[in-house]
């Protein structure tokens, strides 16, 4: 909608400014959307897509539990020995 609307406006501000009460949210929640899907569409930023903000939390999670399940083996390792 920011976007198809945007021509309209000085700029993306003024369209965003204008957009979000109608879609009941803040003008910021709405920026941080736009900004979103301008990086999922290969747009922005440089900033990490939706897919690859998943990506990176899986993996940050399989990391914990990987340094957990080695941390108990450590330790019942010195509690064998």
């Amino acid at each position: 909608m920011v976007l198809e609307s945007q021509g309209e406006y000085d700029s993306q501000w003024a369209a965003i400014c204008s957009i979000a009460p109608k879609i009941g949210c803040t003008p910021e929640t709405l920026r941080v959307w736009v900004r979103q899907h301008e990086r999922d569409t290969g747009g922005g930023d440089g900033g990490l897509t939706t897919a690859e903000r998943q990506r990176l939390k899986e993996l940050e999670r399989e990391n914990r539990e990987l340094r957990r399940s080695n941390d108990i083996l450590r330790q019942a390792s010195a509690y064998f020995a």
